[in-house]
C-alpha cells in the first residue's frame, strides 16, 4: 500500500466514479482500475459495490475513507508547514463564494502583495461549499449565509443592512422606506433557491405569508443590479454595494423589518493546518472589508444626469407614493 494507491482510491470515492477520477488524477482510466484492485487485493475486501459500469463505495470502502482521509490531509498540512518553517514565501490559497465580482478588489490586492503565491477561486452555492470544505479543496469559503458543519469555524467579515433597490423611473424610486407588503406584487429580480438573496426574499415574504413574484432568476448574483437598472423588476442588495454603482440609475430604500441584513464569514476548517500564505489572506481579507465598510456611501435617491429623460418604469405592480 503506498500513498499514490490511496490518492487514486479517494478520488474515486469521491466521485463514486472511475472515468471522474482518471480526469481528476490525469491519468489513464485502466490505471486507476488496475490500482483499486490491486488496493482491494491486498486489504482482502471489496471497496466498492459493482453494479455493471457504475460504482458505489460499500461499507468497507466507507470506513476505509475516513482512515485515509485523515492520513492525506495530515500529510498535505505536513508538507505546508515543512514548506513554511523552511521560510519559501509562496504555496497556494483556494477560496470559494457564492459570486467573486465583490472579491476583485481583495484578490488583485493580495496577488499585488504576494505575487509568489498561486490563488484559485471557486464559485460555488452554499452546498457545494460545505463539500469544498470537507474534502479540503479550498482554504475558505466567503459565505453570506451560515455553513454548518463538524470542524467548521467562521470568522465576521462584514454585518450589514441589505437594501430594496429599484430602477431610478420607479414609483417607489423617492421613497426611503417601504413595508415588504408594499411590494408584494413587485416582479423581482434574484438568484435561485440556495444563494442567500433568494433564502432571506423568500424568508421575509414567508413572515407576511406570500409568496414572491419572480420575475427572473439566475446563479450569478452580480449581473442583479444590470437587471433592476434596465427596468425590469426590483431586488435585495447589500448596502455595501452602493460605493460601487454610486452612477448607476438606481434608487436605495430601507425595507422596513428588523432582519433584513447578511452577515458576510470566513469559513474554514478548525483542524487543517492554516498555512502562511492563508493567514495573510485571512489578515487581508478582515481588513479589505473592514475598510470597505468606512467607506460605504450612505443611502440616497439616485439623480439623473441634467438633461437626461428617464424610460417609463415597465414592471407590476405600480403603487402610490
Amino acid at each position: 500500500m503506498d500513498l499514490l494507491s490511496l490518492r487514486y482510491f479517494r478520488a474515486v470515492a469521491r466521485r463514486e466514479h472511475i472515468s471522474r477520477a482518471a480526469e481528476e488524477l490525469r491519468v489513464a482510466q485502466p490505471s486507476v482500475s488496475r490500482t483499486i484492485a490491486r488496493l482491494e487485493a491486498e486489504l482482502g475486501v471489496p471497496l466498492f459495490d459493482r453494479h455493471g459500469r457504475a460504482i458505489r463505495l460499500n461499507r468497507y470502502g466507507a470506513a476505509f475513507l475516513t482512515r485515509v482521509e485523515r492520513a492525506l490531509d495530515e500529510l498535505d498540512d505536513a508538507r505546508r508547514e515543512m514548506a513554511d518553517a523552511a521560510g519559501l514565501d509562496d504555496g497556494g490559497v483556494a477560496v470559494a463564494a457564492e459570486t467573486l465580482l465583490p472579491l476583485t478588489e481583495l484578490l488583485a490586492g493580495f496577488r499585488a502583495a504576494h505575487p509568489g503565491v498561486t490563488v484559485r477561486c471557486f464559485q460555488s452555492t452554499p452546498e457545494v461549499m460545505r463539500e469544498h470544505l470537507r474534502a479540503r479543496e479550498v482554504d475558505f469559503c466567503i459565505a453570506s449565509q451560515p455553513l454548518p458543519g463538524p470542524g467548521l469555524g467562521a470568522m465576521r467579515l462584514l454585518h450589514e443592512e441589505v437594501l430594496l433597490t429599484v430602477p431610478a423611473g420607479h414609483p417607489l424610486a423617492g421613497r426611503g422606506r417601504v413595508t415588504v407588503e408594499e411590494i408584494a406584487e413587485e416582479p423581482f429580480i434574484t438568484t435561485r433557491p440556495g444563494h442567500w438573496q433568494r433564502a432571506l426574499l423568500d424568508r421575509l415574504f414567508t413572515a407576511i405569508g406570500r409568496r414572491p413574484v419572480i420575475s427572473c432568476e439566475g446563479d450569478e448574483p452580480g449581473a442583479t443590479h444590470f437587471l433592476i437598472a434596465a427596468g425590469l423588476g426590483i431586488g435585495l442588495m447589500p448596502s455595501l454595494a452602493r460605493a460601487d454603482l454610486v452612477s448607476a440609475p438606481l434608487a436605495w430604500l430601507h425595507l422596513d423589518t428588523p432582519d433584513c441584513v447578511r452577515t458576510l464569514s470566513l469559513v474554514r476548517r478548525e483542524d487543517s493546518y492554516l498555512s502562511t500564505a492563508a493567514a495573510r489572506f485571512r489578515d487581508l481579507a478582515v481588513a479589505h472589508f473592514a475598510e470597505r465598510a468606512q467607506r460605504a456611501l450612505p443611502a440616497k435617491e439616485w439623480q439623473p444626469p441634467h438633461g437626461a429623460v428617464l424610460p417609463a418604469y415597465e414592471g407590476g405592480g405600480v403603487l402610490d407614493r
